[in-house]
């Protein structure tokens, strides 16, 4: 490393692009590392932001904005210096993710979620039968609130929709949302098994492990929901930085 500075944006550019190696898509990326020069020759990092937009995760979720703040760390400098960033040790960060009504639905709309949705057997009526559960819609539309809309089909026909508000919830494990206290609107078809379906879907979206990159773990600190947006703090745990 020729001078503090150098060392300090070559590392920073490392990082990014090993967070970009996990990520499908980024809008924006950007990684700072906040260190005195002497210590950075020693390998000793004050900490580290990670500010993102616009990010695709795993099974096409999208993150409107992830931030993580990380503890102080320690690297091998001369190994960060080749874009190789290895944690002597673990260390305990925050995590904040935004997410967007628009960015939960475009994963419903993605082919692995799609795909589960269809040929389900379904008690319809008194009897068991082959449905697809077609145009699933996901909202926000209040505080703590999620509505779900879905038309069902049978043989390729339209035959009913099903819409319902759940309360999202964060589950025993801190790591996943729940749907919880399911509320069917009036002129809806009244169908448990579809209920279901819709929320297994929406649960797997929103479990918060698609947002683990390697070699992280989350628990979930606190979870805001409001009109059109979703907000999660979180608390990490990283045992080291993704290489690309």
């Amino acid at each position: 490393m020729n001078s503090p500075d150098i060392g300090e944006k070559a590392i920073s550019k490392a990082a990014e692009v090993g967070l970009e190696s996990q990520l499908d898509e980024a809008d924006n990326l950007e990684v700072n590392i906040r260190t005195e020069p002497m210590d950075l020759m020693q390998g000793d990092v004050e900490s580290v932001s990670v500010k993102g937009d616009g990010l695709v995760m795993q099974k096409e979720l999208r993150a409107d904005k992830l931030q993580i703040e990380t503890n102080s760390i320690s690297i091998d400098p001369l190994k960060a210096a080749m874009g190789d960033i290895e944690l002597k040790s673990s260390t305990d960060a925050r995590m904040l993710v935004v997410l967007k009504e628009e960015d939960v639905q475009r994963a419903f709309n993605s082919e692995y979620v799609k795909d589960k949705l269809q040929k389900l057997d379904i008690n319809y009526k008194g009897k068991t039968e082959k449905l697809d559960i077609d145009q699933v819609n996901f909202t926000l539309p209040e505080k703590d609130k999620v509505k779900l809309d879905a038309k069902l089909k049978i043989a390729g026909e339209a035959v009913e929709k099903v819409s319902f508000t759940a309360a999202p919830k964060v589950n025993s494990a801190g790591n996943s949302i729940k749907l919880e206290s399911v509320e069917y609107d009036r002129d809806s078809e009244y169908n448990q098994d579809v209920a279901s379906a819709i929320i297994e879907s929406a649960e797997e979206i929103l479990d918060l492990r698609n947002f683990e990159l390697d070699e992280m773990s989350l628990q979930v600190r606190k979870l805001n929901v409001s009109t059109g947006k979703l907000t999660i703090e979180a608390d990490a745990v990283i045992k080291d930085f993704p290489n690309s």
